[in-house]
This record gives C-alpha cells, sequence and structure tokens, in this order.
C-alpha cells in the first residue's frame, strides 16, 4: 500500500496555447481563447463562437501518417502526455512498464470522425468509410494509443463522466497507486467536440452562450448576465506516482494529491441539485481523505461553467461543504478563458490547481463585471492573486450528476 501519492509532471494543450508554459501565461494574465468558429461555418447556428485551438499541429510531434489514423481529441491526449512525461522526468525504458498505468478519459470520444464519415457514407457510399474509423471513433483509444506510444503496459483504460470525467480520470488512478498495483499514472482528460453536431447538439439543449457579438466576453462565471457556457477543446494529462517511487528516482515533486471525492446527485440528467448536496459531499470527502482541516483550503478551481444554474447551485454547495470558511477561501472559473472542455476540463482544471501552488498564483475569472447576487464568494474577479497557496481543489460537475473533486496540496517530505 502506498498512502501518498505526488504529482510530477503536468502536459496541455488548451485553447490558450499548445503547451504548458504558453497556456499558463495566458492564464494568468488572463486572456480568454474564445472567438469565432473557424473549423466550420458556422453561420446560422444560434451559437458561432467556440474556444479552438488554432496553432495545433499534430503531425509535426507525431508524425503525418500516426496522425492520420488519430481523431482530434487522441492527438491532444498524445501531445499532452508526452509533455507530462518529459516535465516529470520519466524515461519509459527506466521504469517497469507493467506498473505505469494510463486514464485518460473523454466524454464524448471521436464525434469529429463519426459525423464525418457519416457524410462520406451518405454522399459517397458505404466503400468509402475509413477503414480507421472505428479505432479512431472510440473514446478509448486516447488511452490506448498514449499506451502504445509510451510503451506502458499497466491498466489501460478509459473513465467516462461527461464533464467529471477528468478528474474521476486522475483520482481513480491515484487510487490504483494507492492500492499498490501500479508506480506511476498518465492521466487526465482530452476532447474535441467543436464541430457542427456537437454544437448544434448543445445548442438544442440551450447549453451554449448565444452571445455572438462579444466571443472573447461571452464566458462570464458568476455574472448576473451569463447566458451559458463556450464550448472549448484540447487536453489536460498529469502524471502521478507514489511518494516512494518519485523520492527513488530523484523526481522533483511538484505537489501532493492529497484527497478525491466523487458522489452522484441522483437528481436530472443535465441539471445540477438545486441545494448542492452531491457536489457539497464531493467536496467533503477529498477533505476528509486528506487528513486536513476544510479551513486549510486556500483556492478552488471551481466547475464555473458560466450557465444560470450551475454557478448558483455550486456556490451553495461550497458553502455547505466548507461553512464559513467559504468566505475565506479564493474561488475562480479558468472556463472564463478557456471555454468548457467538458471531459477534458477536469484534466487542465486539476493541473491549473497544480501550477496554482508550485507557481504562487491564483488565476481570475474573467468577465466578472456584474456580480450575480446569488454568487457572494470571492471569485478573483479579472486579475490573477498572487502569493502562498498551500492547498487547492479543483472541482467538477457532469451531466448525468456526476461529481468529483480532487484535492492538491504543498509537497512537505
Amino acid at each position: 500500500m502506498n498512502d501518498r501519492v505526488v504529482v510530477t509532471g503536468i502536459g496541455l494543450v488548451t485553447p490558450l496555447g499548445s503547451d504548458r508554459e504558453t497556456t499558463w501565461n495566458n492564464l494568468i494574465n488572463g486572456k480568454s481563447g474564445v472567438d469565432y468558429i473557424g473549423s466550420f461555418d458556422a453561420e446560422g447556428y444560434e451559437s458561432r463562437i467556440a474556444a479552438e485551438i488554432n496553432d495545433f499541429e499534430a503531425g509535426s510531434i507525431l508524425g503525418r501518417r500516426q496522425a492520420r489514423r488519430m481523431d482530434r481529441f487522441t492527438q491532444f491526449a498524445c501531445v499532452a502526455s508526452l509533455e507530462a512525461l518529459e516535465h516529470a522526468g520519466i524515461e519509459m525504458e527506466d521504469e517497469d512498464a507493467n506498473r505505469v498505468a494510463i486514464l485518460i478519459g473523454s466524454g464524448v470520444g471521436g464525434i469529429i470522425t463519426i459525423s464525418e464519415q457519416l457524410e462520406v457514407l451518405n454522399d459517397r457510399g458505404p466503400r468509402r468509410v475509413n477503414p480507421f474509423l472505428i479505432p479512431m471513433m472510440l473514446g478509448d483509444l486516447a488511452s490506448g494509443q498514449v499506451s502504445m506510444m509510451t510503451g506502458a503496459k499497466g491498466p489501460n483504460f478509459s473513465v467516462v463522466s461527461a464533464c467529471a470525467t477528468g478528474t474521476d480520470s486522475i483520482g481513480e488512478a491515484a487510487e490504483m497507486i494507492k492500492r499498490g498495483v501500479v508506480d506511476v499514472a498518465i492521466a487526465g482528460g482530452t476532447e474535441a467536440a467543436i464541430c457542427p453536431i456537437g454544437v448544434s447538439g448543445f445548442n438544442a439543449c440551450k447549453a451554449l452562450s448565444t452571445r455572438n457579438d462579444d466571443p472573447q466576453g461571452a464566458s462570464r462565471p458568476f455574472d448576473a448576465e451569463r447566458d451559458g457556457f463556450v464550448l472549448g477543446e484540447g487536453a489536460g494529462v498529469i502524471v502521478i506516482e507514489s511518494l516512494e517511487h518519485a523520492e527513488k528516482r530523484g523526481a522533483n515533486v511538484l505537489c501532493e494529491l492529497a484527497g478525491y471525492g466523487a458522489t452522484s446527485d441522483a437528481h436530472h440528467v443535465t441539471q445540477p441539485h438545486p441545494e448542492g448536496e452531491g457536489a457539497a459531499q464531493a467536496m467533503k470527502i477529498a477533505v476528509k481523505q486528506s487528513g486536513l482541516e476544510p479551513e486549510e483550503v486556500a483556492y478552488i478551481n471551481a466547475h464555473g461553467t458560466s450557465t444560470p444554474l450551475n454557478d448558483k447551485f455550486e456556490t451553495i454547495a461550497v458553502k455547505k461543504a466548507f461553512g464559513n470558511h467559504a468566505n475565506d477561501l479564493l474561488m475562480s472559473s479558468t472556463k472564463s478563458m478557456t471555454g468548457h472542455l467538458l471531459g477534458a476540463a477536469g484534466g487542465i482544471e486539476a493541473a491549473f490547481s497544480v501550477m496554482a501552488i508550485s507557481e504562487s498564483v491564483v488565476p481570475p475569472t474573467i468577465n466578472l463585471e456584474n456580480p450575480d447576487p446569488d454568487c457572494d464568494l470571492d471569485y478573483v474577479p479579472n486579475l490573477a492573486k498572487r502569493g502562498r497557496v498551500p492547498v487547492t481543489m479543483s472541482n467538477s460537475l457532469g451531466f448525468g450528476g456526476h461529481n468529483a473533486s480532487v484535492l492538491f496540496k504543498e509537497f512537505d517530505s
């Protein structure tokens, strides 16, 4: 059994940059990654904005032939995983490959490939469908391709819990390390759903912002004028390992992953529980597992989608979980800049929570100009806050009633 799990590497591909450093610099400087959709003609769509990644070229990193055989969500996962491994200083030839796990989830999988190949089927017939359709569309192929690319032979699967996917992937990977099943895990989330059917589907369920005249101002969590989330894409992956393994190889430890909680609302297919019960319980479980007191949590990276119900109910949940301390901690929504990456959200936001500790900076919630009276906590409006951040938490809430929280703390050997 391994009681302690530490974070040693981070890999990011986001609307704010195709690597960890660029993403972080843009994040703490309050830059929005939202603009008009460029990957397809969105004229006539109810929402014509998204947080796309425009400077991403998978072929130059993975090889053009290999990249062509992957859906975009898998490409993101592979590139982020390579950066995370390099950041962690892990060389697979030095590891027992059977004790390295891959848990990278996606909420919707290869929706771009599915939609493109349906057009091929309808326009050109069944014999012209891409022979790689099935392995490109399957949601587990992000984990599968990373395993093949790195040579990791431990448990390799994909957690799917909608917008809680990335957080649950990290939490479940940590549990495997604690049980002694593996020494190292590459874990997080990836998503690429900005395509006609993806945007149409979220529009149809009235989830997306229609602030088409102001793309950079459209994602505005906790603001009274918020009207929905902005769809984003990318991947967030972290490398976690047992403390014993990290110390043995002389790793640079970024922080400790000290707690994980997961619950279900059992309430509604898309709406969070109005009293925040499930989300509050997930936070309480994560704090209890960490052995810390609630008052020690300094910062929460909120799920903060910019939808009317989510932001209000998450605020209620935080108050329920932390009591009076809710008024003293900092809480921001980085979705105000990245948009909502669905299954990848928990991956990139866990990475941001780690970096808040290691870089001593809390990223802001931008576009918070007219606070909702029901959202009355310190959401770090518009400007980052610098200073020591010893304990952080990242929340993810998903369609289907999924709630997940992970807690990180400064590393003390």
